[in-house]
């Protein structure tokens, strides 16, 4: 078992958040830790534990972000 991180405050949290991230590493999003485990579970609880992924906020406003502009020449 992982040791719980200090900005998330219970078991529960952790599972959600580990479990929203092994959702994006099955939708095909790089890992961003090394692991000898191919499971997305098991790396979504790594980078969480690590610190790599920050809580999730439902209630959070997300904001997209701008597409870079193409520079054009006249």
């Amino acid at each position: 078992m992982y040791k719980l991180p200090e900005d998330i405050e219970s078991k529960y949290r952790f599972v959600m958040v580990a479990a929203l991230r092994a959702e994006q590493l099955q939708a095909g999003s790089l890992p961003r830790v090394e692991s000898i485990s191919r499971k997305a579970t098991v790396i979504a609880q790594h980078e969480v534990a690590m610190g790599m992924v920050g809580p999730y906020d439902p209630d959070a406003e997300v904001v997209p972000e701008p597409a870079p502009e193409a520079d054009e020449e006249e």
